[in-house]
């Protein structure tokens, strides 16, 4: 009875603190000064038709660069985590996982290639549409799930994928001490030309940084599909 007294004023008190936010609150009717900075400067600064992606890969571009170090310690974890538990597995006999359909092994030689095209152009214009890096990473790692779901014991090269990672992460960060030597900060796009606004080449380096973000990302999601796939089958 208690309990449950104390979860019905918990919940009181919590619909109380979010009724009054939402009685509070008022509407901006107008961009602050940030905002609006970023809305009319941002296709002449940077030459990128998207906006978001301007301030994500340039403006803030040390979050990102934040946000993809996070990525890659989860990755780095859960790595480590399920390697501790296929040793303790290791002396277990091999469990007999069903085999796939055939539905769905047709299915995957057919959209494997098609995701992993997706993949790129979302990540390559980035610049220009909605995606960008994250997004198309996360499609090329969806590519490598089909497959997993295909063929549960399909052995991937952990050596490939951590070279890949490595290698995009490194790029990532060269090109963003280039943008303090050859620009105007780290992650500056404009070591490249502009360009003109709406085309595939513009926006300076942007869409190389969102393909190698892309890779990184990508990779990073395969590794954690690829070890809980082989914790999975041990």
């Amino acid at each position: 009875m208690i309990k449950r007294l104390v979860v019905l004023l918990l919940l009181a008190g919590i619909g109380a603190i979010f009724m009054s936010l939402l009685l509070g609150y008022t509407p901006d009717n107008e961009l602050n000064l940030t905002a609006r900075y970023y809305a009319e400067h941002t296709a002449q600064d940077i030459g990128a038709a998207n906006i978001v992606t301007a301030i994500i890969v340039t403006y803030r571009g040390l979050d990102t660069l934040g946000e993809v170090t996070v990525l890659f310690l989860t990755a780095a974890i859960v790595g480590l985590v399920l390697a501790q538990g296929r040793q303790q597995n290791s002396q277990r006999s091999q469990r007999k996982l069903p085999e796939s359909g055939e539905l769905l092994q047709t299915g995957s030689l057919l959209l494997t290639p098609l995701i992993l095209l997706l993949g790129v152009y979302v990540f390559v214009n980035g610049h220009l549409t909605p995606g960008g890096g994250f997004q198309g990473g996360a499609i090329l790692a969806s590519a490598i799930l089909l497959m997993l779901l295909t063929d549960p014991m399909r052995h991937f090269s952990h050596r490939l994928i951590s070279v890949l990672e490595s290698i995009s992460g490194l790029i990532f960060i060269t090109i963003g001490v280039l943008g303090i030597i050859y620009a105007g900060g780290f992650l500056d796009n404009r070591i490249l030309p502009t360009g003109s606004l709406g085309q595939l080449f513009s926006a300076g380096v942007i869409p190389i940084i969102y393909s190698f973000i892309g890779l990184k990302v990508g990779a990073e999601f395969s590794s954690m599909l690829v070890n809980l796939s082989e914790t999975e089958g041990s």
